[in-house]
């Protein structure tokens, strides 16, 4: 039996999030310019949704890019932007073939004009699919994300809109980013470093976190099956005990 033949699919994450690490460690192992690891994660990109749609998983949220990549240099931040572009031309026709709506969390204003129209673009032409809820994480971090949530709310107090009695964790949801996703329920990140780094922090409190040591270019879905079958071998309690789970 293979991989793919042993999960569970009565058992699969609803929301499943990637922090697609080791592009740049993969291509200095072959030997090659780290842009050619950054074209080479795009095949990871497509494998892992193929396999999330085949296996009939939500809704998957990628961490494409973040506030703290702006520092890195400029060459490769350009040219981060311009693969942004390709690829979502090339992989629009997929998307609609596939009943694949395509989301964006972050603050996108950041975007380069042309990278932030094609974005807008794809987004409107899939809004209406609904096997599949892709979501990038561009010019995303979640720290951020939260003090933009309680200054809208902030502000909203201050101005009679709500009152501070009214602040639950449903209204700092809806202040996210992800207020359309549900709460993250794996998080898996590649690269063998074992940190969240500034991704969805809210958004994780009670997700199982999976880390391996393969880069992302080398993640297929056998990884992805992997990942997956630890977590069906999980016992998620939320704060319960396993006797009440059971």
């Amino acid at each position: 039996m293979n991989l793919k033949e042993q999960i569970n699919t009565n058992n699969l994450p609803n929301h499943l999030a990637i922090i697609m690490d080791g592009n740049g460690r993969w291509a200095k192992k072959q030997g090659f310019l780290r842009s050619l690891g950054h074209e080479n994660g795009v095949k990871s990109v497509r494998s892992t949704i193929k396999a999330c749609t085949e296996l009939g998983i939500g809704h998957l949220t990628l961490y494409a890019f973040s506030t703290e990549n702006w520092n890195r240099p400029k060459l490769e931040v350009d040219m981060l932007m311009k693969l942004l572009v390709k690829s979502l031309k090339k992989e629009l026709p997929t998307f609609i073939k596939n009943n694949i709506k395509l989301n964006a969390i972050g603050d996108l204003s950041q975007l380069p004009e042309k990278a932030y129209k094609q974005l807008q673009e794809v987004m409107e032409l899939t809004k209406d699919n609904t096997r599949l809820t892709l979501t990038l994480a561009l010019s995303y971090g979640s720290r951020a994300e939260i003090v933009n949530a309680v200054k809208e709310i902030s502000f909203k107090v201050k101005n009679n809109l709500i009152s501070e009695a009214d602040i639950d964790e449903s209204v700092i949801n809806n202040h996210l980013y992800t207020n359309a996703l549900p709460d993250v329920d794996l998080l898996v990140r590649t690269s063998g470093e074992q940190r969240i780094s500034n991704f969805l922090l809210w958004q994780i409190a009670y997700s199982e976190l999976y880390f391996t040591e393969v880069l992302w270019p080398d993640f297929t879905e056998e990884e992805l099956y992997k990942a997956l079958l630890v977590y069906q071998g999980r016992e998620r309690r939320f704060g319960k005990t396993s006797e009440q789970i059971k």
